[in-house]
């Protein structure tokens, strides 16, 4: 069974019941769900993922200490720490007394600034090109399982993806750093025999095409050891995952090294293609950079278009 469904179950047996028939008054104020870090929020938890941090359990998310104070919180998780602990095969872990954990009672405001740095999902551009996207997708991962007033789900909305100049930006730099480590300095290293940096090259090719390929599908990247099970499901250029695996795989003999420039310039092309669909560049060659500031010159704001193109890589 998925974490996401054991999760929403323990709450539809357990946890509704709870909040209705004990505290029937902060229904309108509180939301629950399943949200934040662990494959269970991605709906990447398989039997591997059940080593460790895979229990039934929920988060209930409170409004702030104005609508909701401490005392009534405190009876809301001593509540919450005594529901069953055991269920549908799974233990369920103790709660820590002084924080950090996955499930119980968070504030909705403490919530989003450990993901965002902002208690309300409202970000500046600044803070919109600094974010790790893992955060962003962690904020609006998983699954609210119920909302009273809606403010929560309001938020997540509201950092559903980024605004439209800050995906530009971020694609015109991993579109340079494609063409800089795969057409121009793979090659290179390759000639000077430097097979070390040969891969690191192809690493920065590979790690830039995911982020790449993710933007242009207007989804969050996610932690770097669920990107490719989560490349496989995307709608844009998922075909490209078993090339990008092969990339970064094989080794630099002298076949290897012209079967993996051809794969270069595959995906290459295959971007570049993709770039030209969605009209996001006007530059008409085969070379990832100069595609890479053709995007960046779409950008509107002009603050943003004139910063570095790499400022958010």
């Amino acid at each position: 069974m998925k974490g996401l469904e054991l999760c929403e179950r323990f709450f539809d047996e357990y946890g509704a019941p709870m909040l209705e028939e004990r505290f029937p008054e902060l229904l309108p104020h509180v939301a629950v769900g399943l949200a934040g870090s662990g494959s269970e929020c991605l709906g990447y938890d398989d039997d591997v993922s059940q080593d460790h941090d895979f229990e039934a359990g929920f988060c209930i998310f409170l409004p702030d200490e104005d609508i909701v104070d401490r005392k009534t919180a405190f009876a809301l998780e001593r509540a919450y720490s005594k529901l069953p602990k055991e269920f549908m095969g799974y233990r369920r872990s103790v709660l820590s007394a002084v924080g950090g954990n996955r499930h119980g009672v968070i504030r909705m405001s403490d919530f989003f600034v450990s993901k965002t740095g902002t208690p309300d999902g409202k970000l500046s551009w600044e803070a919109w090109l600094s974010l790790p996207e893992q955060s962003l997708a962690e904020a609006v991962g998983g699954k609210v399982f119920y909302d009273g007033l809606g403010e929560f789900t309001r938020i997540r909305q509201s950092l559903s993806y980024m605004p439209e100049d800050v995906r530009l930006k971020k694609l015109a730099g991993n579109l340079l750093i494609m063409g800089q480590a795969g057409q121009y300095n793979y090659g290179r290293c390759i000639s000077r025999e430097e097979t070390g940096a040969a891969q690191l090259a192809v690493f920065e090719f590979v790690k830039s095409a995911l982020n790449v390929i993710f933007l242009l599908n207007k989804r969050y990247i996610p932690y770097y050891k669920w990107t490719f099970r989560a490349l496989r499901d995307l709608e844009v250029l998922s075909a490209l995952s078993k090339d990008l695996e092969s990339l970064i795989s094989s080794g630099n003999g002298e076949r290897e090294v012209v079967l993996k420039t051809e794969l270069i310039e595959k995906i290459s092309k295959d971007i570049i293609d993709e770039l030209k669909g969605q009209g996001l560049t006007d530059f008409s060659g085969d070379q990832l950079e100069g595609h890479a500031y053709s995007v960046n010159d779409k950008i509107n704001d002009g603050q943003i278009r004139n910063l570095h193109i790499l400022y958010a890589v």
